[in-house]
């Protein structure tokens, strides 16, 4: 029998088929084959149509099931791992009301910041641990203020991998660590937060049905069932967001471990055995999967938004035209480390948390015509990428975080040898790196759920490490000098 997995991403939708009984992945897609369109009609708006994800991932679950060569009626459960921070907006009928505004749209910081203010930031902090700023409850406020009409029609809202659920399930769902993303959950009450839901003017009928994480989702609606090849009634036992299931993936689940991802954007995740939260709340802590009342399991996520999406505009846009991604990375290495003193920073995709949401536009710094090619600014692309994520991960350790190990899966950024080789160096982390995906581990998080997995212990036993790269003293050292020039630079910009 098999687990299927899905993981539907901004930029594409995968899925993969996993053999329960050896763990082992052995048949996997995604669709578009091209990154997404994510339409932006203002600047600092994102919106995907989440239509669009339901079409694309019924063709990335055909190819692989294909590329598996076996019969969809041999699945047993599915897993869900979804982009975080979406919303979409239902009306009575299932329909959705208008397009999902996505993770990385800023149109609603203004309305988290005065919630932050007005509810209070201790009480948010204490008891949201984040401020309201660009997350779900705010983007929905975006709504009530500005197209009230849509807004009288919602029967629900959702995360984007609620309406997946919904789509194959027909039941509208959600769970804790969902809305803890959404900052819509109060950790020291375990429950909806009244004083966010009041003071946004929300009824507590917009929000779904609680499910465990792992548990029951639902179970594949008849016409669905036939549509896929697969049987009726199969449950869907899994659903998590894209960073705490890539920290599943990678079997990080108890306090001290860490996860990272290079992405569209780029993140590093680690787990908190205590609630704990930033003062001035530049990284963000959500219940993680394993979360629950008894046992408390955070999430504290630094993420940055212009990460891979950066390294594809310089591809698009700075490179030779046609040039591959190795190709790239050839040509970035031509150039010494720090670039020759040119610095790029990375914030070109909407407003930066770790940044206190200041306004940052990606910006290049120390530029010398005389000097500086396509190298350089390749190179300068790729470390500032990097310098940003050391920037957030001294935040990280001002919480008591001791980060010393770096989980992550061989894929994106970490493809790239100046990025591997960069961030071990300039942080003094060791950078463990393992085959596995989001839709991996969401297939092996519905084995858990469905309880064919006893522990994640069990599940991810067949979790295969393929590198792991130390810090090269010598060149740490070039590191991290050009890190104290790019750290000057973006505070001068910031301040």
């Amino acid at each position: 029998m098999y687990l299927l997995g899905c993981d539907i991403g901004s930029s594409s939708i995968k899925a993969s088929i996993v053999d329960q009984e050896s763990g082992l992945t052995v048949g996997a897609d995604f669709y578009p084959k091209e990154e997404a369109a994510i339409y932006a009609v203002r600047p600092g708006w994102a919106e995907q149509d989440p239509e669009n994800w339901w079409n694309n991932l019924k063709v990335a679950i055909q190819g692989a099931m294909t590329k598996a060569g076996i019969d969809g009626r041999e699945i047993s459960a599915i897993g869900i791992s979804y982009q975080m921070h979406g919303l979409v907006v239902v009306d009575k009928k299932k329909q959705v009301l208008r397009p999902s505004i996505i993770w990385c749209d800023s149109r609603a910081v203004p309305y988290g910041d005065r919630a932050f203010h007005v509810i209070g930031e201790k009480e948010c902090l204490s008891h949201l641990l984040n401020s309201p700023g660009n997350f779900t409850a705010a983007k929905l406020a975006w709504i009530k203020e500005n197209e009230p009409r849509i807004f009288e029609n919602i029967d629900k809202i959702m995360l984007p991998g609620d309406y997946i659920g919904m789509r194959l399930t027909g039941d509208i769902v959600t769970t804790v660590s969902g809305l803890s993303e959404g900052i819509f959950w109060d950790f020291k009450k375990n429950a909806l937060s009244a004083e966010l839901m009041n003071y946004f003017g929300f009824s507590d009928s917009l929000i779904p049905e609680i499910r465990p994480a792992f548990g029951l989702q639902g179970e594949l609606l008849e016409s669905v069932a036939a549509e896929l090849g697969m049987k009726k009634g199969t449950p869907v036992t899994y659903c998590a967001g894209d960073q705490p299931n890539n920290a599943l993936s990678l079997n990080v689940l108890n306090p001290g471990e860490i996860a990272a991802t290079g992405g569209t954007s780029g993140v590093v995740y680690g787990v908190n055995g205590k609630v704990s939260y930033d003062h001035l709340s530049r990284v963000n802590t959500f219940a993680h999967v394993n979360h629950s009342e008894e046992q408390t399991r955070l999430g504290v996520l630094l993420c940055i938004n212009g990460v891979g999406i950066l390294n594809s505009w310089v591809k698009r846009n700075v490179a030779p035209e046609g040039i591959s991604y190795n190709e790239l990375n050839e040509l970035a290495m031509k150039a010494p480390i720090g670039s020759a003193g040119l610095s790029i920073l990375p914030f070109g995709n909407g407003v930066e948390r770790m940044l206190q949401n200041k306004p940052a536009d990606c910006s290049i710094h120390g530029l010398n015509f005389n000097i500086h090619d396509k190298s350089h600014v390749a190179r300068a692309a790729q470390e500032g990428i990097v310098f940003s994520f050391k920037y957030g991960m001294d935040i990280m350790n001002e919480m008591g975080m001791n980060i010393n190990v770096i989980r992550a899966g061989y894929a994106n950024m970490f493809l790239s040898p100046i990025f591997r080789e960069a961030l071990a160096g300039v942080t003094g982390t060791v950078i463990e790196l393992y085959d596995t995906n989001g839709a991996d581990g969401a297939a092996k998080g519905a084995g858990i759920g469905a309880g064919i997995y006893h522990s994640p212990e069990e599940a991810f036993s067949s979790l295969k490490k393929i590198d792991v790269v130390e810090p090269d003293g010598f060149k740490a050292n070039d590191y991290c000098g050009a890190f104290e020039v790019w750290k000057e630079r973006l505070e001068k910009e910031i301040n």
